[in-house]
């Protein structure tokens, strides 16, 4: 009996760390995984380039959960992890003022005009951030001298600091689409929804594919992962996994054909 207490209080825990835009599909994978395994997890979410950094520095999850493939390649470089693989896609869209005049056939003049303010989050920092540049450079090989204009105006107003774990981490976007002094948000579909419900006069928009990007998430192991962590890779690459990922809004990239 007492030997049996003691394996019921060896339960393996893992440490996730993991991009501030899956803050909320991630309880779920963690339950769900639990519920399988009897293993249990802390997480820590914030963007993903300051993640990175934390682990550049010492730090050491057993996973790394990246908006981007970028930063968990460069901890395998550095030979921190394993090289990473895509677990899933997101889509890149906006959040509009309804009065300005937004559609997603005008998107790339309004986004340009003088009067239209930008709100985005903070590249490098966030790969949100990136995607949203990433979004100008593309403007930019269609409108020559846009690139200059969109990077000059655009207001990074998230993903510079940790603030992910924070509710309301839309804050600042919110109060500046209130305000008049952004009429734009680029930024993850899956998080839109909850900025458009709680911003009065503003909707979500589809930015048109000739200017848009496909966000890649990237999943690496740290070297010397525990089992658990192995396990739980795998997990999140299941069909259970790529499941519960669709239900919240994001692509799969591991289902198998129904």
């Amino acid at each position: 009996m007492r030997g049996g207490q003691m394996a019921a209080t060896k339960k393996a825990v893992l440490m996730i760390y993991a991009a501030g835009s899956l803050r909320h599909v991630l309880p779920s994978l963690v339950s769900a995984f639990s519920a399988l395994t009897g293993a249990t997890a802390e997480t820590r979410h914030g963007p993903a380039g300051l993640l990175r950094e934390r682990i550049e520095a010492g730090e050491r999850p057993d996973i790394f959960l990246s908006a981007n493939l970028a930063h968990p390649a460069r901890l395998a470089e550095l030979g921190l992890t394993l090289p990473p693989v895509v677990f899933a896609r997101n889509t890149m869209a906006t959040v509009v003022r309804s009065d300005a005049g937004f559609t997603t056939a005008n998107f790339v003049e309004k986004l340009l005009d003088p009067a239209i303010g930008i709100a985005t989050s903070t590249p490098l920092k966030d790969p949100s951030g990136d995607y949203a540049w990433a979004i100008f450079r593309r403007i930019e090989a269609l409108r020559p001298g846009s690139f200059a204009v969109l990077d000059a105006k655009a207001q990074k107003l998230v993903g510079g600091s940790e603030t992910a774990n924070i509710p309301g981490r839309y804050d600042p976007i919110a109060d500046a689409l209130a305000a008049g002094t952004a009429h734009v948000f680029l930024g993850y579909r899956t998080g839109l929804k909850g900025l458009a419900e709680e911003t009065p006069g503003v909707e979500i928009l589809a930015i048109p594919a000739k200017v848009n990007v496909v966000p890649e998430y990237g999943l690496a192991t740290l070297k010397g992962c525990s089992s658990a962590g192995m396990a739980f890779a795998l997990f999140v690459l299941s069909a259970a996994g790529q499941r519960l990922l669709r239900e919240f809004g994001f692509l799969p990239v591991a289902l198998p054909q129904e």
